[in-house]
């Protein structure tokens, strides 16, 4: 369940990658001084830091095996996971208005227009749902390896 767990980390860390690199692209960081991005970047950097320190620690206990390390992995997960709640509940209304804008008034162009767009609107919907539910399964799947489920 250890490997399962680890291959259910990589494969969310790496549609984080995807999003925070597409929030970097769009000028999410910028964003942060006119308010545009309702996604404050001590939250998406805090939770990239604890989820690449958790995994760090999970590839150690994979390969050492000591109890203590599976739980340290999933003591890291549960505010990862917290800080992921708060980012998806700023994120939905972000992407409500997507759906709005587009049907309201014509889109402006050029790069005034793109600067009041929060870069967190260019978030592919299938990503953030394919990151959320591998983000669930590798918390089920930590904490059923600390509890010694399944064998490690």
């Amino acid at each position: 369940m250890d490997i399962a767990a680890l291959i259910t980390w990589v494969v969310t860390a790496l549609g984080g990658f995807y999003m925070l690199g597409t929030w970097i692209q769009r000028g999410g960081i910028r964003q942060q001084q006119t308010g545009t991005s309702r996604l404050p970047a001590p939250v998406v950097f805090g939770h990239f830091a604890l989820a690449a320190i958790g995994l760090v620690v999970w590839v150690i206990y994979v390969v050492a095996d000591k109890d203590a390390l599976a739980w340290t992995s999933f003591g890291l997960l549960l505010p990862v996971a917290l800080l992921g709640f708060v980012m998806l509940a700023r994120w939905i209304p972000v992407y409500r208005d997507r759906a709005t804008a587009g049907a309201a008034a014509p889109a402006a162009t050029g790069r005034a227009a793109e600067a009041t767009v929060p870069a967190e609107r260019h978030f592919p919907v299938p990503v953030v749902l394919a990151h959320g539910l591998f983000a669930v399964a590798t918390l089920l799947l930590v904490l059923l390896t600390a509890l010694g489920v399944g064998g490690s």
